[in-house]
């Protein structure tokens, strides 16, 4: 199946190494790419770290707004970025939620202008943000900030500090209600702490840290599990129970749930094996991985026989291409040669064959751009970006004036995906 080319953008002027993220920040129906810069020559593990530049285009190329200066040399890939794109305030309008100048900003989408700036509580709380609602309001206004592996703070709408958590927190955590409270509960890497930042329990003989995290009803009983991929892949319930640990790869750096094999019960887990891992701080960029699925009780029903280098691949679950209301695994960052592309399902064992294949190589980002309810893909890389959709689009055409919701995996910008299935 080919892919649609729906336009091409010269994004050059946001500089190198740029982040994209979407959202419909000026509200006209159409989402815009914001692209994001960060500070370079630093190793972020004990460095904190801070978004130097954004820059913001509309989908027919017009650079709309830009805060900050595109650095030379700025910071790579290797990491997340301290930026994310909601409506905090409540106001109907999205923000850009950035850490820069060693304060955390709340930029009008529209225009860039600084609507509100607060100090950092700590200057290490510069890895992520994380949305949430911790203190019961009607939608989600509270932020959490975390460092690399080891500490988070969490602040209400005012930046008023709620708590602070220390443990193994993993890359990205996870929040969501999932005792039905309206406070959000936090999966912070092992450890499922409640809305005040109690530990209500925590993953057993797990080593390293969490890489990945989902929720979604995987077994099928009405309720939500947690997928946790870190040293391994396991599934919990909500009590903290694990109903199952599949051990056959060697690091599950990524994992994604999704409706793959419409006839078999449950979610299947798509997941990301480490087979040999390289190091990208010594210069080593001979590691290997592959893609593995599991059905809904974690036994294993494909594992990918790969033959071309490449360690760094990103699986996601992608929704309703072309408008078919279908889930398929996007696999991207996979080095050896190998494109970007949505894998499917030929056949009820779960063997995986690639669906659509991107012509260009690099990052991709996907959600509903033209609120159409369907996902566009954008591929970036080297100062350009590339749209592409299964259905066509004429860009010629007058945006709606309606906004395009911010889906939640939209809040979430990370370079480690994961959020609440079918949400």
């Amino acid at each position: 199946m080919e892919p649609i080319l729906i336009g091409s953008l010269d994004i050059s002027k946001a500089g190198k190494n740029c982040k994209v993220l979407l959202g419909d920040v000026n509200g006209d129906g159409r989402m815009e790419l914001v692209c994001v810069q960060a500070d370079g020559g630093i190793d972020d593990r004990y460095v904190p770290h801070q978004v130097t530049c954004v820059t913001v285009f509309s989908v027919t190329g017009e650079m709309l707004w830009q805060v900050g200066q595109p650095q030379g040399e700025p910071g790579g890939f290797g990491s997340d970025f301290p930026v994310q794109i909601f409506d905090i305030d409540g106001d109907g309008r999205l923000e850009v939620l950035v850490v820069m100048d060693k304060t955390f900003r709340q930029l009008d989408g529209t225009t860039g202008a600084v609507k509100r700036e607060f100090p950092l509580p700590d200057p290490m709380a510069h890895d992520c943000i994380l949305i949430a609602n911790l203190t019961g309001n009607p939608t989600a206004r509270d932020v959490i900030l975390k460092d690399r592996y080891h500490d988070m703070w969490a602040m209400d709408q005012n930046f008023r500090l709620l708590w602070k958590h220390h443990g193994n927190i993993g890359h990205f955590p996870l929040v969501y209600d999932i005792n039905g409270d309206g406070r959000d509960e936090v999966m912070a890497g092992y450890d499922m702490l409640s809305s005040e930042g109690k530990i209500l329990w925590s993953c057993r003989d797990l080593e390293d840290h969490a890489d990945c995290l989902w929720i979604g009803d995987v077994n099928g009983d009405g309720k939500p599990e947690i997928c946790v991929g870190g040293s391994v892949t396991c599934l919990y319930d909500r009590e903290g129970r694990e109903l199952w640990r599949y051990e056959g790869s060697v690091e599950s750096q990524h994992v994604a749930l999704g409706k793959f094999i419409p006839e078999n019960p449950g979610l299947q887990v798509a997941g990301l094996d480490r087979i040999k891992r390289g190091d990208g701080y010594k210069g080593q960029w001979d590691g290997r991985d592959g893609m593995f699925l599991l059905d809904c009780e974690g036994r294993e029903l494909w594992k990918e026989d790969r033959k071309t280098p490449g360690w760094l691949t990103i699986v996601n679950t992608y929704h309703n291409w072309g408008g078919q209301g279908k889930d398929h695994i996007l696999a991207y960052r996979r080095g050896g040669g190998v494109k970007p592309a949505l894998y499917s399902t030929s056949n009820l064992q779960g063997e995986l064959q690639k669906l659509v294949v991107f012509p260009e190589d690099g990052y991709v980002i996907s959600g509903d751009l033209f609120g159409r309810n369907c996902e566009d893909a954008v591929i970036y890389a080297h100062g350009r970006a590339w749209i592409y959709s299964g259905l066509p689009y004429d860009l010629k055409e007058s945006p709606s004036g309606t906004a395009v919701p911010q889906r939640g995996n939209l809040r979430r910008s990370t370079l480690y995906p994961g959020w609440v299935y079918g949400e």
